[in-house]
């Protein structure tokens, strides 16, 4: 049987980076949890990181996250880069299947095990089964509203919430940046 589920969704507008997740694990026809926490701070609060793959990789992959970061200073791209490397030639960690997106208040990129490490042309990114569906609502909603980032993340999440099987409607939403943070 193969797993399904996840949308994760990361944007910046007007300093704030704000990364969404649905909450959804999919299991062949069945849905086995609704309440996953795909969405977290990392580097004592100063980075939103967020998967799309099998949770026990994933928190493999937070963790060497946070430690490539803690070793590269603070800095997100040279974490990143070392991550990516790391994980594509280390023996048991290039068998991981996941994605990460991890973002500060600068930069927003995805990291992948066959050593990516791409930002996007735009402040905005998306991954997993509903990744599309979120992207294009957040695009179409960053270019032509009003709307603050964690409004614009939400409603473009349930958007992907009602395209998406594999996506449901109870959403993580984490935030850097704007007042007081």
């Amino acid at each position: 049987m193969e797993m399904h589920g996840t949308t994760i969704l990361v944007l910046r507008k007007n300093g704030k980076t704000v990364m969404a997740g649905d909450g959804q694990i999919t299991l062949g026809e069945t849905i086995m949890k609704g309440t996953a926490r795909k969405v977290r701070k990392l580097g004592d609060g100063r980075v939103l990181a967020g998967f799309a793959g099998s949770v026990a990789d994933a928190m493999t992959l937070f963790e060497k996250f946070e430690e490539k970061f803690k070793e590269s200073n603070s800095s997100l791209k040279r974490a990143a880069v070392n991550l990516a490397k790391e994980w594509r030639t280390n023996k048991i960690l290039r068998n991981l299947q996941a994605l990460l997106l991890v973002a500060d208040n600068e930069t927003i990129l995805l990291i992948s095990g066959n050593g990516e490490v791409i930002e996007p042309d735009e402040e905005i990114l998306a991954i997993g089964s509903g990744g599309s569906y979120a992207l294009s609502a957040a695009r179409a909603l960053m270019r032509n509203t009003n709307l603050d980032a964690e409004m614009i993340a939400v409603q473009a999440m349930t958007i992907a919430s009602e395209i998406c099987i594999y996506t449901n409607s109870n959403f993580t939403v984490e935030t850097l940046g704007g007042e007081g943070k």
